[in-house]
């Protein structure tokens, strides 16, 4: 048999990714469905522009994958992104899930996450250039909520 590397096509990532979720049932069934669930939030200020939000997805097992949290330099210090993750943690207990992950660069923001009672469980170093990347989660324990 001779195989070729190619580019994708539009829909083959989902194949993909599919064709991995179905492996995975195999070994560790999924809790939820669908696998996938967008959870996005946004502040606005009084005009309605968009000043702090986060970006997360549910997967496979209840869990939170946070990929991005952002905060207008302008409304830093305010508050804004505690209540940002308090309303995401609000959001995870209320779908019964027992862990949020995300990571960060050493220029961001990651004693706020500390203080908020995330651990940091893995570091890569010299990423990108001389900073590093941290990993940080949080267990849940929604039979408390």
């Amino acid at each position: 048999m001779e195989y070729k590397i190619l580019d994708c096509s539009k829909e083959d990532p989902q194949y993909i990714c599919d064709k991995l979720v179905e492996y995975n049932n195999i070994h560790s069934p999924q809790t939820q469905t669908p696998a996938f669930i967008d959870i996005n939030k946004k502040i606005v200020d009084e005009n309605g522009n968009i000043v702090a939000g986060f970006v997360a997805e549910m997967y496979c097992w209840k869990v939170i994958y946070v990929d991005m949290v952002w905060v207008d330099e302008s409304c830093r210090h305010q508050g804004l992104g505690t209540k940002l993750i308090q309303e995401l943690e609000r959001v995870a207990l209320e779908e019964r899930c027992t862990l949020i992950h995300l990571d960060m660069f050493d220029f961001q923001a990651k004693d706020f996450y500390v203080k908020l009672g995330y651990e940091v469980f893995g570091v890569l170093e010299d990423f990108p250039g001389n900073h590093c990347r941290y990993f940080l989660k949080k267990q849940l324990n929604p039979a408390n909520h």
